[in-house]
């Protein structure tokens, strides 16, 4: 598979987990909702915290498709968490699969592993890495965050490669993901810097507190939705422009959904197709 393609899948990615621009300290008083079986949560003024998007498990899978074709599918999910130096941190794995089914494409799978922490206000990043699982080439690309030094070093093949100044809140762009649930439905601007490929990006977007009725594979009844969009200035393929669309559940956990990427000649679309919560 040509280095193009995870470009691609990893931006998109990148785009549906966008960030919100204010924190808010939440107190929730509960409704319920069901599909298929499990029971949601609803409060629509305020997110979750970081504390609630952690004391969940969640499991999700997401079909990118790009016009008639499916190009492969994104699942995120939190594992058992891990030990740094000393001290607990949680490990989150976004795994990128891609359609075999695509002309000299092959059955290719990407994950890409982060070690993190939090706080009251945001999730930050200690170690990010990506394994070649489809080519066992493990630990390919590898970032990490040094707060002593205020430093980011990056690392391809086990060489050095970069460094650059850290800005909080700094991660690789995957926990974006659980940063930007904290936000949806808040309307006003926002900003990230997300380390990836050498580079510090800066992502800029904003919220509606609109809401709107959107169905997805993963529930069985339409679901209500917030909108949100933005630009990065992070370069792309395919003619990337930098804009993107995407949609949050206005459930207690402001569950991602889909995201809408611009390319030169049309759009990307990354759509739920299922999702699991266990308390």
């Amino acid at each position: 598979m040509m280095p193009f393609w995870w470009d691609m899948m990893r931006m998109l990615l990148i785009r549906l987990f966008k960030i919100g621009s204010l924190f808010a300290l939440i107190s929730f008083q509960l409704t319920i909702a069901a599909a298929f079986g499990q029971e949601f949560t609803y409060d629509r003024d305020e997110p979750p915290t970081t504390d609630m998007l952690m004391n969940v498990k969640e499991t999700f899978e997401y079909e990118v498709r790009y016009g008639f074709f499916t190009l492969g599918w994104v699942d995120v999910e939190i594992l058992p968490d891990s030990t740094l130096d000393g001290r607990q941190v949680h490990h989150m794995r976004t795994r990128i699969r891609s359609n075999s089914k695509i002309p000299f494409v092959g059955k290719d799978i990407v994950n890409y592993e982060s070690l993190f922490s939090h706080n009251d206000k945001w999730f930050y990043a200690h170690e990010f890495w990506r394994d070649d699982i489809h080519d066992e080439n493990y630990d390919r690309l590898r970032v990490d965050f040094d707060r002593t030094e205020e430093l980011v070093y990056f690392y391809e093949e086990g060489e050095p490669t970069d460094t650059l100044a850290l800005e909080e809140p700094a991660s690789g762009g995957d926990i974006v993901f659980y940063y930007s649930r904290m936000f949806a439905g808040i309307e006003d601007s926002y900003e990230l810097p997300v380390y990836i490929e050498g580079e510090k990006s800066t992502l800029t977007a904003s919220s509606s507190s609109k809401t709107e009725m959107r169905s997805y594979d993963a529930f069985e009844d339409d679901v209500e939705t917030y909108f949100s969009e933005g630009t990065t200035d992070a370069d792309g393929p395919f003619g990337f422009s930098g804009r993107f669309k995407s949609w949050f559940m206005t459930d207690d956990l402001r569950i991602p959904l889909e995201a809408h990427v611009k390319v030169i000649f049309g759009n990307v679309k990354v759509r739920l197709i299922d999702y699991e919560r266990h308390e």
